[in-house]
């Protein structure tokens, strides 16, 4: 394991792979559904229509849901959020149930699947 030990205020530790200055001054995203890695700069998942930043699953929700999604229900995975286009198409988004947990990643796959109605951004 290379990098550098970081120990906080209450003495806990932890490892920082690949520092840079961000990585030191920033332990937690600044508000939740921003990217997440330590010294990663947030970024926003923006509605293009209006030029609306998503801050929450409902908001997101009610934006799929005009675009044609559906809400999934996957009694097998009661730990996902999922939305799929149809039940002949292969496409499906999945979210981590807590919109904490909601990273860089899962904004790409939103993005990808909805070219022309979302965007993500760096914070202004």
């Amino acid at each position: 394991m290379s990098g550098v030990w970081v120990f906080d205020k209450n003495g806990v530790a932890r490892l920082i792979s690949n520092p840079t200055k961000e990585s030191f001054e920033q332990k937690e995203p600044p508000h939740p559904g921003t990217a997440t890695a330590p010294g990663a700069r947030p970024r926003l998942l923006v509605y293009l229509p209006e030029n609306h930043v998503i801050r929450s699953y409902a908001e997101l929700e009610h934006r799929l849901l005009q675009l044609g999604w559906t809400r999934y229900q996957n009694s097998n995975r009661p730990d996902l959020l999922q939305f799929h286009r149809s039940d002949s198409s292969p496409h499906l988004i999945s979210l981590p149930i807590d919109f904490a947990n909601f990273k860089l990643l899962h904004m790409y796959d939103i993005v990808v699947k909805n070219r022309s109605f979302f965007e993500v951004r760096d914070p202004s």
